[in-house]
């Protein structure tokens, strides 16, 4: 059954948010995104496949019975390098970008199994989705000068243990008196499960604390650990942006920035930075998860995507500084803000003091 973490859904770090990937990838419509910030979820049409789970940059969506990063250690053991919805995963469309590239690198090879697609009734989602991370992931094993190679295959895999679908019916025949308690979970699990409707998520309290620490998502700090154990190119490629879905480098225009700070005050993974005088902003692409939501919150669209990428910043992380401002103090409410013009007003009074001669009707004098 497919789980929502509230707090790790960038929809709720701002309105702006315009962040409906699961939505999107959703073979069965069973996620919607509506009037609530918060994805609503039709438990009975979901069918778990995953997809939402690996397209979800801050992993605010997961599997009951799948995890990616037991996945990854699982999988690393095993002397095959079969990927297959019939023996290892859910779908392939589970696994993300990163953890296919961490995979592979340490795997040498990798095969996915595409066998099973052509009668699959979610494939006209999934499928396309598997081909796009194939394409990037090898495309950046490429530009790291990897020798790890993953290849598509019609294998058909079809495993020889005979598999007991679960049956909802013999579930409710088991639950008595006796261990009630002990099925609480998974009896309210069904019921969800047996509902055809959408349920909404609501941010509850312990989730609003959450929200606001910054956090580096499993799969990234598998990736960083595949990196350390590869070895460096011999030269460090500068790739097209366009082809990299879950990083990036950042551009700043210092003449359209308000200093308002917003952008990395809602970044999830803290890739946006300032000092204690917030008398700057720099960004460090290695921790960068493309999530989109400090360009959906920055008003001047002042913050911009660079058109390239340097293979560099995996091996060699460093922190980029965007732009550096004047810190100040407020004539009008004494106190201490960061301008990168000659203002002399803070963010907050002259917006007031626009309010104001709008209501005077004297605007620009």
């Amino acid at each position: 059954m497919i789980q929502l973490k509230a707090s790790r859904c960038v929809r709720l770090l701002s309105k702006e948010s315009e962040c409906n990937r699961c939505e999107v990838i959703c073979p069965t419509e069973a996620i919607v995104i509506g009037a609530n910030p918060l994805p609503s979820i039709n438990f009975s049409a979901c069918v778990e496949c995953g997809a939402c789970d690996a397209i979800c940059p801050n992993e605010a969506l997961s599997l009951d019975d799948f995890n990616t990063t037991n996945f990854f250690f699982s999988f690393m053991e095993d002397e095959e390098s079969l990927i297959s919805c019939r023996k290892n995963v859910p779908c392939i469309a589970a696994l993300n970008i990163e953890n296919i590239i961490s995979i592979a690198l340490l795997k040498k090879e990798i095969v996915f199994d595409m066998g099973h697609c052509d009668e699959c009734h979610i494939a006209h989602k999934c499928r396309p989705q598997i081909e796009k991370n194939y394409e990037e992931a090898s495309y950046i094993l490429k530009a790291m000068e990897s020798e790890a190679k993953i290849r598509v295959e019609n294998v058909k895999y079809e495993s020889k243990a005979e598999v007991k679908e679960s049956n909802r019916r013999d579930f409710f025949s088991k639950v008595n008196l006796k261990n009630v308690v002990k099925t609480k979970m998974e009896f309210e699990k069904e019921i969800q499960k047996a509902t055809d409707e959408l349920v909404e998520h609501t941010l509850q309290k312990s989730d609003i604390a959450l929200l606001k620490q910054k956090r580096i998502t499993d799969r990234r700090k598998l990736f960083f650990t595949a990196i350390k154990r590869v070895k460096k190119p011999s030269i460090y490629h500068v790739i097209e942006a366009d082809e990299l879905s879950f990083t990036s480098m950042k551009l700043l225009d210092d003449a359209t920035c308000t200093a308002c700070q917003m952008c990395y005050r809602v970044c999830p993974s803290g890739a946006l930075s300032s000092d204690i005088k917030n008398s700057k902003i720099d960004f460090d692409p290695f921790l960068c998860i493309k999530c989109h939501i400090c360009h959906d919150v920055c008003e001047p669209n002042a913050i911009t995507f660079s058109p390239s990428y340097a293979v560099k910043e995996f091996f060699e992380p460093e922190v980029h500084n965007l732009i550096k401002f004047s810190v100040k103090r407020c004539d009008e409410c004494n106190v201490i803000f960061s301008t990168n013009g000659s203002e002399r007003l803070c963010y907050r009074c002259k917006a007031e003091d626009e309010e104001a001669k709008e209501l005077w009707g004297i605007v620009g004098q």
